[in-house]
């Protein structure tokens, strides 16, 4: 285990000088994320949601764990059985760190590097902890245990040092300082202003912008990538006149456009949290395409970010302006967080995530469907993936007890670039009666709701269902979020006393 931990630190300090994502436990653990079965994928996101990561690398380091210490005991008469599973833990590494598109062929140092110091250190705790010398002669086991004692108090010292010394480097290219730098990003056109009737945020919705602290976040990132200003550029190639690059100030100093954007994750379950309201400022991304020259048969914008991740866009959402697809800098009067995509990310508005949001964005190629297939799209995710058409309960919560008589009901309903026109609550499968509706800000943004019901005492069901301005009702079926978003009524259950 002594051995593991050393290899583990070595492998962290060498992907210091490169990239953290060389690091051989985060390359398995992002290729792990890359191999993990759609179902198993969603069933994480919906089990442990934002913490999914955590307890990937929490898993990870209990097995790591388990094997090194079944490998010790393997190893006590021989140091061979030891060797041969950190040889096998390394070319798994090895294997890891080649596969992720993100990095340079050079990231082979860091898994390589690891191998061999869990091969030196544990052939030297090995030797530490014989009791029989090189003649065959049993030597004290006093002298054992001390001899054992001190190396593997120095193999914990310099793991320790090697470890936050790679975490030194790696923090020498934090963003967060190149973040603070860019200071107030200030539109030329401006959001038109929140009525105060947006939400019914004291009758029990959300507020109607979601702060930066709690949008949500649902990603394949297992470390949040570290992209300065200063190191960020954007490639616009493919099917285009004119292949263009812009760097940072080029886009901060054109004329900033401020949206209101309600986002959906195609990951959200009939009634889940994945849906969040912002206000992005950047650029329009019908300019940027604009001055590249899209050449006739593209289909899809193919959007790359920094860490590999890919999506697919229909180019003509991208290029709809009506629609409103922006490159985003900001995001609610402040500079993209880190965590939700410093320095640019896509956002366009009505589609799903998995194809209109790119984070850490660094390429956009103009091509067809068949030429390229995005990240989700070649593990059976929809081509295209509108939005659907969907409400939630926020108030009462499921199972809470509240006081019987008049029950006040509240939630958000959303059907991004067409709108909400009506919402319908019913209590145990009773008549339909509508609620009343928050003021609506723009047809790209979720929509508030509230309603009073008299309920007796006892156990009950209460059910939403939203009516867009299309005239679609949201439909009963209950279908799972694979392969283009989840359907069905949200219905709690609560008991009045």
């Amino acid at each position: 285990m002594l051995a593991l931990l050393a290899a583990l630190a070595v492998g962290h300090l060498a992907a210091g000088f490169i990239s953290v994502s060389a690091s051989p436990y985060l390359a398995v653990g992002n290729g792990a994320i890359d191999l993990t079965p759609v179902g198993l994928k969603d069933y994480a996101v919906r089990t442990f949601g934002t913490h999914d990561k955590l307890v990937l690398l929490s898993g990870m380091a209990a097995v790591l764990v388990v094997v090194a210490a079944l490998a010790g005991i393997a190893s006590r008469r021989s140091p061979w059985p030891g060797t041969a599973v950190i040889a096998l833990f390394g070319l798994i590494g090895v294997v890891a760190v080649v596969a992720r598109p993100d990095l340079r062929p050079v990231a082979i140092v860091a898994p390589l590097a690891s191998l061999g110091a869990g091969v030196v250190v544990f052939r030297l705790l090995h030797r530490a902890a014989r009791t029989w010398d090189a003649q065959g002669t049993l030597r004290r086991k006093g002298q054992s245990r001390r001899s054992f004692l001190v190396t593997g108090a120095g193999v914990v010292a310099g793991s320790l040092a090697a470890g936050v010394g790679g975490q030194l480097l790696v923090s020498t290219r934090d963003a967060a300082a190149s973040r603070a730098a860019v200071g107030r990003l200030v539109p030329a056109r401006t959001a038109p202003p929140i009525p105060a009737d947006a939400d019914f945020e004291k009758l029990g919705t959300p507020p109607f912008l979601t702060p930066n602290s709690k949008f949500y976040r649902v990603d394949t990132a297992l470390t949040v990538p570290q992209l300065r200003t200063e190191d960020w550029s954007l490639r616009v190639h493919g099917m285009v006149d004119r292949e263009k690059r812009y760097r940072y100030s080029d886009i901060r100093d054109r004329p900033l456009v401020e949206r209101t954007i309600t986002m959906t994750c195609v990951s959200n379950e009939v009634g889940g949290a994945y849906v969040s309201t912002a206000n992005f400022v950047g650029v329009e991304l019908a300019d940027l395409l604009e001055e590249a020259g899209i050449r006739p048969g593209a289909e899809q914008l193919f959007s790359s970010s920094v860490d590999g991740w890919t999506s697919g866009t229909p180019i003509t959402g991208a290029l709809d302006r009506d629609r409103g697809a922006m490159l985003a800098l900001g995001m609610n009067g402040e500079p993209l967080p880190l965590e939700h995509g410093f320095p640019a990310r896509l956002v366009v508005p009505g589609l799903y995530g998995y194809v209109s949001a790119t984070k850490w964005l660094v390429d956009l190629e103009v091509t067809t469907w068949r030429a390229r297939q995005a990240y989700w799209l070649r593990r059976g995710w929809a081509e295209k993936a509108p939005i659907k058409t969907e409400s939630r309960i926020d108030t009462p919560l499921g199972f809470q007890t509240v006081p019987a008589g008049t029950v006040r009901v509240a939630g958000v309903a959303w059907a991004q670039h067409t709108g909400i026109d009506k919402v319908e609550v019913r209590v145990d499968n009773g008549p339909w009666q509508p609620a009343t509706l928050s003021t609506q800000v723009t047809v790209d943004t979720w929509r508030m709701w509230w309603t009073q019901l008299e309920v007796p005492p006892g156990l009950h069901q209460v059910t939403c269902r939203a009516t867009d301005r299309s005239g679609y009702t949201q439909t009963q079926e209950r279908v799972g979020t694979v392969p283009d978003g989840a359907t069905g009524w949200h219905t709690i259950s609560f008991t009045t006393k």
